[in-house]
């Protein structure tokens, strides 16, 4: 009897163990097949075909669907890109030239015999010229950069030579006006795109300059353990803290501001690039006592 109930055991204990290697076995091929499906849905290799229904479980088989959908999803959505890329470079090629011509008939107008008004409508027309070709230009680098056709390659850069560009392209405009203008000749190094970065800070300071109308503007630079923090301080009319917010919106404008020239996406755009930069900008102002905007980049 004993031997009977030993000899039973034994074979229960066999057949454990054997559904047991052959259910992991089985689980093991399954999550084979799972993350083969997965590693080739990331390189963009995947294929529906390759994992029939015949091949193994309803799990890979719901798994081929929604990656294979997914593929498909994807690929609309490069179309879709391409499409956007296309339209953005006709946009830009066909707007330049009729705008440029404006401009140009408008200065070879300047130079004739106009009366008062005939030449107030003429600087009107320079403007509003002028402030469309911005606008299709900031529209068109947003579109890329919002569309991945252009991207933000951060990498180790002197900040000191950013600044010096800076100064470079808005000293005139800003002396133009009156106003002092004061740039630090400290530097450091810090993770940004070279080209996007100039891009953000030069819309930032422009705006300083637009709504300074006497006094200064500085840029400074403070460095920390993680950032490297570019200041740009005017004297200008200032914004109440509620208000901060609503200029960094696309297309946003405050009502104090719409005697200015602009069209409100550089500061929209001034942050996107500075994000895509894992930085970010912080704004101090008070109607009245100027502004300052501080733009941190990583280091």
């Amino acid at each position: 009897m004993n031997e009977w109930l030993t000899a039973l055991a034994c074979i229960f204990a066999a057949g454990a163990l054997t559904f047991t290697i052959y259910s992991t076995h089985k689980n093991k091929k399954l999550l084979d097949h799972v993350e083969k499906m997965l590693d080739d849905a990331i390189k963009g290799d995947f294929h529906e075909e390759h994992f029939s229904e015949e091949r193994g479980s309803r799990i890979e088989t719901k798994l081929a669907d929604y990656l294979g959908s997914s593929a498909l999803s994807a690929e609309n959505v490069r179309k879709d890109r391409d499409k956007i890329k296309t339209l953005i470079a006709d946009i830009s090629h066909q707007t330049k030239t009729p705008i440029a011509n404006l401009l140009l008939h408008s200065e070879l107008l300047q130079e004739t015999e106009l009366s008062e008004d005939q030449r107030e409508s003429l600087d009107a027309i320079g403007n509003e010229a002028e402030k469309l070709r911005f606008l299709i230009d900031a529209l068109v680098k947003l579109s890329r950069l919002e569309n991945g056709i252009l991207t933000v390659e951060s990498r180790q850069s002197d900040v000191g030579k950013l600044l010096k560009e800076v100064d470079s392209a808005m000293r005139k405009k800003a002396e133009a006006k009156g106003l002092a203008f004061f740039v630090t000749e400290e530097t450091t190094e810090a993770s940004f795109d070279h080209k996007w970065t100039l891009e953000a800070l030069s819309n930032i300071v422009d705006n300083a300059i637009k709504y300074t109308e006497k006094g200064s503007i500085s840029i400074s630079l403070s460095v920390s353990e993680m950032f490297a923090c570019i200041s740009v301080k005017d004297t200008g009319i200032g914004i109440a803290e509620e208000d901060i917010p609503k200029i960094f919106a696309r297309f946003g404008r405050l009502q104090a501001s719409r005697e200015k020239e602009g069209v409100g996406i550089g500061l929209y755009l001034a942050r996107e690039i500075i994000s895509k930069e894992d930085g970010y900008i912080k704004v101090k102002s008070k109607p009245g006592e100027g502004s300052e905007f501080q733009i941190y980049l990583k280091r």
